[in-house]
């Protein structure tokens, strides 16, 4: 593996750089990243490169969702159509779907749980919700994207697989991705705030790959710190610290109130080498950038 810490804007803290510097030494073959901060961008390794996003993707169908919202295709607390999830005789609502709370399973369409009863995270989930954008704006749900939200911020993003895990792209996109995150464009300021709010924040539920988390809160397709652990976010950084990870060894997070973000990905899947890395990494960072 190889790779190389870079800077743009004068002053930059050396100490970002050397805490990216890191990155060298994880156990992967690829790695690339950026850390985002006061107006200054600091990258590490090839951040032209496309990794698979896994479910970070969720990240993007959310953004997606919210615009639709924006857009009056349909409203968070509607319903979806019986003909999405024919297996349920109590449809949840687009809000439940993107926090996580409607009852859906991970990866089939059948209920498990009540909605509202319990935090289940769910790809199929994040499926539902790209057939519903689909089917109210009356086009694919990958050129909705592509229209809604790549073009206006300049970023390709492959929007192929599951609308929960299967996307990819680059460092570059999803530093451009992060900017939007912290100063929004594409959405309102108002739409994001709502978005970062605990939704149900008294529910438990299972991050995966770090357990039962009681609570478990997150907001409208972004994951929120709080008070989990363990978990991937450094165990100081502020509970309102959003974003999420993925199965293929990715990971996004942003603290519009700070200005801070970072993004990094690998292609080497999650697994108990970046249990013992990121939470440390990111805390690292997280104090480097000041």
């Amino acid at each position: 593996m190889s790779g190389q810490v870079s800077a743009e804007a004068a002053g930059t803290a050396s100490t970002v750089e050397n805490v990216l510097a890191e990155l060298q030494e994880w156990p992967v073959d690829n790695v690339a990243a950026a850390a985002l901060w006061d107006g200054t961008t600091a990258t590490y390794g090839d951040t032209a490169a496309r990794f698979p996003l896994a479910s970070v993707s969720k990240l993007i169908t959310a953004y997606a969702a919210l615009l639709a919202v924006e857009e009056g295709a349909f409203e968070l607390d509607q319903q979806v159509p019986a003909e999405l999830l024919p297996e349920f005789d109590d449809l949840p609502t687009v809000r439940e779907l993107l926090a996580h709370t409607s009852g859906i399973g991970f990866r089939g369409r059948s209920p498990e749980k009540p909605r509202g009863a319990r935090r289940i995270y769910s790809s199929a989930g994040y499926e539902v919700l790209a057939d519903f954008i689909a089917a109210e704006a009356d086009m694919p749900f990958a050129d909705y994207v592509a229209k809604g939200v790549c073009a206006p911020l300049g970023i390709e993003v492959m929007i192929e697989g599951s609308a929960g895990h299967g996307f990819s792209a680059s460092v570059d996109a999803l530093s451009a991705l992060c900017a939007e995150f912290l100063t929004p464009t594409v959405l309102a300021p108002t739409t994001l705030r709502e978005a970062l709010e605990p939704q149900w924040p008294e529910l438990s539920g299972v991050v995966p790959g770090y357990g039962m988390q009681k609570p478990c809160p997150w907001g409208l397709g972004f994951e929120l710190h709080g008070e989990k652990s363990p978990h991937w976010l450094g165990e100081k950084m502020p509970a309102t610290v959003a974003g999420h990870f993925g199965q293929s060894g990715t990971f996004l997070w942003f603290h519009p109130e700070t200005k801070k973000a970072a993004v990094v990905l690998t292609d080497e899947d999650f697994g108990d080498w970046a249990k013992q890395r990121w939470d440390g990494f990111n805390q690292r960072l997280w104090e480097a950038m000041g």
